[in-house]
């Protein structure tokens, strides 16, 4: 009889520090409890200052209420972490013609920009320490298009570009960055925007999961937060210590067309 393998190390981040953005809840809230959990001290980043501490009481964390669109405050501010979860982001469904220019500039300030600014503000303690962990919650959307995402579908796409650069240049100092692209996942952001879709498609709310959302997916199912925080997690680990500049998929098979 074969040898059983045995069970791989624990992933243990005590002494580690994790910024996560959008914390307040969804996916940044099951990354922080997840990252708590493996003994990281979490910086809940949220614009819901009300959320942000909730969330910072249950994981013995630390509270920041930050709005990430305010690009000029967020230059000026310094941050320290040995990981970096780039998840904040927000939606708005309508076709081109419709789109209004300063919610496509906002939209990208915040899931590109922002992220940019924060990680140039964690990477040179990261590289003093040898160590760095970036994990950028993107989105299927990084890799594929869905009509009447302009905004969503381009921000993503470029946080794959800015991941892989971060990628390349951290290598040699110990930091890892990755994306992971998870599917539609069952969250504030998700539930909120089917009324948009239901409009813009010109069907009933009841069947925009069915119809819209799930249409491409091989696995008929909304994701939870807590299977995209268990990857987060495992991205900090010490056997992803040479994953680095990857996209991983959580689409339940979509991009697999």
């Amino acid at each position: 009889m074969a040898a059983q393998r045995p069970p791989g190390p624990d992933i243990d981040l005590r002494g580690r520090t994790a910024l996560v953005t959008g914390a307040g809840s969804g996916i940044g809230a099951a990354c922080a409890r997840a990252l708590a959990r493996d003994g990281a001290h979490v910086l809940v980043l949220d614009r819901d200052a009300e959320a942000a501490a909730a969330v910072a009481a249950e994981v013995a964390g630390e509270a920041l209420a930050i709005d990430l669109g305010d690009l000029d405050a967020l230059a000026a501010r310094s941050f320290d972490a040995d990981i970096l979860v780039n998840n904040a982001g927000l939606q708005t469904v309508a076709p081109i013609v419709d789109f209004d220019p300063l919610t496509f500039r906002r939209m990208l300030d915040i899931m590109v920009t922002a992220p940019f600014l924060l990680i140039r503000a964690v990477l040179p303690g990261m590289y003093a320490r040898g160590w760095g962990r970036i994990v950028n919650i993107g989105s299927v959307h990084g890799l594929r298009a869905s009509e009447y995402k302009s905004a969503y579908v381009t921000a993503k796409h470029a946080l794959e570009g800015l991941s892989k650069v971060t990628a390349l240049e951290g290598g040699p100092h110990g930091v890892t960055s990755n994306c992971i692209n998870p599917g539609y996942v069952n969250t504030p952001l998700v539930q909120k925007q089917i009324a948009d879709q239901a409009r813009t498609h010109g069907i009933p709310e009841a069947d925009v999961v069915e119809q819209v959302m799930l249409v491409e997916s091989a696995i008929k199912r909304l994701l939870e937060p807590d299977e995209v925080a268990d990857l987060a997690r495992w991205l900090c680990g010490p056997m992803a210590g040479s994953v680095t500049g990857a996209s991983y998929t959580m689409d339940g098979g979509w991009s697999a067309r």
